[in-house]
């Protein structure tokens, strides 16, 4: 098969202007960053919605991430395809990608093969500079910390108890944790510090959670930076640089609005981490996307027990968002991996190792019912599997009476994901208004318990001195009402990344609370997850070059 840059490159790239025009994008909404890409004005939003009748949102999850790939953001794309070549009236929205998977273990966050967003290469490198934006933003605030502290530190801000973290867009483990302030007395006030990689930052939460630009202003001034030497919280507001931060995200917070390789339009905009953020695309993309389509295909990140939980928690439920059908992509390789099955050996078949794996659909399913939703199981299929292996995963969703399809939108585009958009429309007559899991009232315990429980299967939650203490300091502070944002390891639905499949007889522990009062949520970290991830031995950075033509390769 060809590669996904010769596919691209064959596939050609439309005019953006003429993606805009098929969505019904007004030329003075359109704010074009060259040939292909562009923002729309967040004006936009102000105008009232053209198209008749109700715009639907598709919520893509999956069963949880396994080395062996479930291709969720691809069968997003393809999915969008496919209602576009159904003649449907459809919008895709994603989440952009961030330069340190990039260049590390992921790769692209672009798709592949016949379902990809181009142009991939400026995608997935800098883009429309939206994180440089956050980066900066979020630095210039830890440089104002650090200053304010030198300059006399009026506001008596206790260094050791400052929480703001400086980032960068790049996985780099040696900043993990630093000290700073040396080299002598003009040189600034020696503390601990770190960094955190931008898309795990409170600042690209708090923009793709903002409702409008007064919201936006609002969370950025409630972010918690620290407290004083008596332990009274400092906000952000008392530095006065808000204005500052909202000037340097002028141009950030307008969607991006690119296509897909059929000419599908897809907005990509904000890119938070899915297990120490909410794991979504902006609610200005979301909104937009609903603004011009009839179909809104929208992804929440790693597997439903953390994106999607999220995606229903903390986007939905604060900005009045319901997804009308729900997705659980999976594939033959990842049961096959959750079925104990070596990695090195997936392209055999194994109808045994299909059936041990099952376990874990069945609680994503589980999990899919407690938000009151009817999913479909969509199989993305791989070349080496066989007929019996993905006949025994429809019997096994036919079982729990839940809807299932074979996409081959890989190999085949939007056509080959046809039944899949087929079964989508059907189901979502089968909807409800999703129930959330806990109530915002609830305790900080209660909130865990549930979400530990209900999404995976834990028997109980247990916390660390140190956690208890970061409840006393939430609940004194009056922050203990905002939601639960879990940070744990994707690739298990417990908090250890080494067991898969269906876990049970497990408890779930919590080590810290971290207080995100600007973007609205409490982080709960958990087990050994950490905010700035590391390149692996052989980084993708190694297969990405640039053509002579000015082409860039290996980031698809």
């Amino acid at each position: 098969m060809l590669s996904d840059y010769e596919i691209a490159r064959q596939s050609g790239i439309r005019p953006i202007s003429e993606i805009a025009a098929k969505l019904g994008v007004e030329d003075e909404d359109l704010m074009p960053f060259g040939d292909s890409i562009a923002k729309v004005n967040l004006n936009a939003l102000e105008r009232p919605r053209k198209r008749p009748g109700k715009a639907r949102l598709i919520l893509v999850s999956a069963t949880t991430p396994t080395a062996a790939g479930e291709g969720k953001t691809t069968t997003s794309i393809g999915l969008a395809q496919a209602l576009d070549s159904l003649g449907e009236s459809v919008c895709l929205a994603l989440r952009e990608p961030s330069l340190g998977p990039c260049l590390g273990i992921k790769g692209g966050a672009t798709g592949g093969g016949y379902s990809q967003i181009v142009p991939a290469g400026r995608i997935n490198l800098h883009f429309t500079g939206d994180f440089h934006a956050i980066t900066t933003v979020n630095n210039l605030v830890a440089a104002a910390i650090d200053n304010h502290i030198f300059q006399g530190n009026e506001m008596g801000i206790d260094p050791r108890q400052v929480v703001w973290r400086r980032v960068m867009d790049m996985n780099d483990r040696t900043l993990r944790n630093i000290v700073i302030g040396l080299g002598g007395r003009m040189q600034g006030i020696p503390r601990e510090g770190g960094f955190d990689i931008t898309a795990a930052s409170e600042i690209m939460a708090i923009l793709c959670l903002a409702a409008d630009m007064d919201d936006l202003r609002r969370r950025l001034d409630n972010i918690l930076v620290g407290t004083t030497w008596k332990g009274n919280p400092i906000y952000l507001r008392e530095l006065k640089i808000t204005g500052a931060m909202m000037a340097l995200l002028r141009d950030a917070v307008h969607p991006n609005l690119v296509q897909t390789l059929e000419g599908t339009p897809a907005f990509m905009h904000g890119g938070p981490f899915a297990n120490i953020a909410h794991g979504c695309n902006s609610i200005f993309a979301t909104r937009m996307a609903m603004q011009f389509a009839d179909w809104t295909v929208t992804e929440a990140g790693f597997g439903f027990d953390l994106g999607a939980e999220k995606f229903f928690h903390i986007k939905c439920r604060p900005n009045g968002l319901d997804p009308d059908a729900v997705v659980v992509v999976t594939t033959v390789r990842a049961l096959k991996l959750h079925g104990g099955k070596a990695k090195d050996s997936l392209d055999q078949p194994d109808p045994d190792a299909v059936r041990l794996g099952l376990e874990n659909l069945d609680k994503h399913i589980e999990s899919v019912s407690h938000f009151n939703k009817h999913p479909v199981v969509a199989l993305n299929r791989f070349v080496h599997d066989t007929d019996e292996e993905i006949r025994i995963i429809r019997e096994r969703a036919e079982a729990h009476g839940v809807s299932f399809a074979e996409s081959r939108h890989f190999a085949e585009g939007g056509k080959g994901a046809q039944d899949l958009a087929r079964e989508v429309i059907k189901s979502v007559a089968h909807n409800k208004p999703f129930a959330p899991l806990y109530n915002l009232d609830d305790t900080i315990y209660e909130k865990v318990h549930k979400v530990c429980k209900d999404m995976y299967g834990a028997d109980d939650v247990a916390f660390t001195k140190d956690a208890e203490l970061d409840l006393k300091t939430i609940t004194a502070l009056g922050l203990d009402k905002l939601p639960v944002c879990i940070a744990k390891a994707p690739s298990s639905l417990s908090d250890d990344p080494a067991l898969h499949g269906r876990p049970r007889d497990f408890e779930v522990t919590v080590r810290n609370i971290q207080v995100s009062a600007g973007a609205g949520f409490l982080i709960i970290l958990t087990g050994r997850i950490m905010r700035m991830p590391g390149l692996p031995k052989r980084p993708m950075a190694e297969e990405i070059d640039l053509l002579d033509d000015g082409t860039v390769i290996g980031v698809g």
